[in-house]
């Protein structure tokens, strides 16, 4: 069994093969890559869709208003930054933020396994309609989806995903924000249910060639909302490791 430690190390060398890497055009017009900030032993993971513009300038996940609300409801269950893992689907912004194509998807969903493998997370939270369709390898909605659990296995960990609305499509509906609110007083149960049990072999999780068409009021990733009057980001934030 590998060792805290040595996960943490191995993380780190798969942080420094994303910062330089070239595997898609993505590349060409990224500020910095956004490897993801937190807890490398988290047991909980945030995963979302991809990094905007204060994001690709600062190389942290989620430092605009969705991210001040993630925070707030984070600390409403007891909970702050430093104690889990945020990254999205892909690691560099995508020109104007618009949809990461296919084949983005697919040079980056490595560095995504990796972090779930190294990390090893008990539930995985994946926010919004791009990110829960990625992990699902399915077109369902995130409306259909929300709030229900279930265990699925990324890369060779089986880990407990629960959908949830992107904080930036709560950030101007109320309705959604409660029920966004509602959801994730539910995480603390899941975190108690421990991880599921692991499997002995296994299977490549499929890369979906199209997740389906995206629409912010379904809880998609508004553009510029993961941008928007980003704070300064503090140490414990940049502090990934």
């Amino acid at each position: 069994m590998t060792s805290a430690t040595e996960r943490r190390e191995q993380l780190k060398a798969v942080y420094e093969d994303a910062r330089g890497c070239t595997r898609c055009p993505l590349h060409q017009t990224r500020t910095t890559v956004v490897f993801g900030a937190g807890n490398a032993d988290a047991d909980l993971m945030f995963v979302g869709e991809a990094p905007g513009a204060t994001e690709d300038k600062q190389g942290v996940p989620f430092v605009g208003q969705a991210g001040k609300l993630l925070d707030k409801l984070l600390g409403e269950i007891g909970l702050d930054r430093g104690q889990v893992f945020i990254c999205n689907t892909v690691k560099c912004r995508p020109p104007n933020n618009r949809d990461p194509h296919p084949n983005e998807i697919e040079s980056c969903h490595d560095y995504l396994r990796s972090q779930v493998e190294l990390i090893e997370p008990t539930v995985i939270c994946t926010l919004g309609n791009f990110a829960t369709k990625l992990l699902r390898g399915d077109t369902t909605g995130i409306s259909r989806l929300h709030g229900q659990a279930e265990v699925r296995t990324i890369g060779a960990r089986a880990i407990r995903l629960y959908p949830l609305y992107h904080p930036a499509a709560a950030l101007y509906t109320p309705s959604t924000l409660e029920v966004l609110r509602a959801d994730f007083q539910r995480i603390p149960d899941l975190l108690g249910l421990g991880a599921p049990p692991q499997p002995e072999t296994v299977e490549p999780d499929p890369v979906p060639a199209d997740v389906g068409g995206l629409n912010p009021a379904d809880g998609d990733r508004v553009a510029g909302d993961d941008s928007a009057l980003a704070p300064e980001p503090d140490a414990t934030q940049l502090d990934l490791f």
